[in-house]
């Protein structure tokens, strides 16, 4: 079985610019997506992920926190292509830069369309108790935000959310 344990922040600068070895643009989309989470008919989301010449089916659980199971498999991208325009609910742009501190690799998520103006920095963890460099660039810990997963963002993109919203303040409805 394959667990993620990630951490997910805002940024509280531009400073990991500097660092960033690589850069890929995605597109990606959920078969089972949020609102068959939130309804309770799933316990899992289904993603499609295209990165350059290379596709991926991603299966991880709908749970809250910074564990979750998740299983990925290539496929190819073809079969990616049709998935996202035939079955997703919509296609979610971003691009993801890598950057390295520290031995730690950090993965920065610049969102395109309504997404734009979000940027995340997520961290995956050994373990939960791991230790990991904490730059200044690294704000605000919204691993436990759901606004802020993914499959959320199709939904209800960053566009539609609220100044505190966009702050990381926790708010009632989401």
């Amino acid at each position: 079985m394959g667990i993620e344990i990630e951490r997910k922040f805002l940024l509280a600068g531009d400073d990991w610019r500097a660092i960033v070895v690589r850069s890929e643009r995605i597109a990606q989309g959920y078969l089972s997506g949020s609102a068959a989470i939130k309804a309770g008919v799933v316990k899992s989301s289904v993603r499609v992920r295209i990165s350059g010449e290379l596709a991926w089916l991603n299966i991880k659980s709908a749970t809250v926190g910074i564990s979750r199971q998740e299983f990925e498999y290539p496929i190819p991208v073809t079969d990616a292509e049709r998935l996202l325009s035939d079955l997703s609910d919509g296609v979610l742009e971003k691009v993801r830069h890598h950057v390295m501190l520290d031995g730690t690799h950090f993965e920065i998520d610049e969102f395109l369309g309504a997404n734009a103006g979000l940027i995340v920095a997520e961290v995956e963890l050994p373990d939960v108790d791991a230790a990991y460099p904490r730059p200044g660039w690294l704000g605000l810990e919204v691993s436990e935000q759901v606004r802020y997963f993914n499959v959320n963002l199709i939904d209800r993109p960053y566009a539609r959310w609220s100044s505190a919203e966009r702050e990381g303040k926790e708010v009632s409805a989401c």
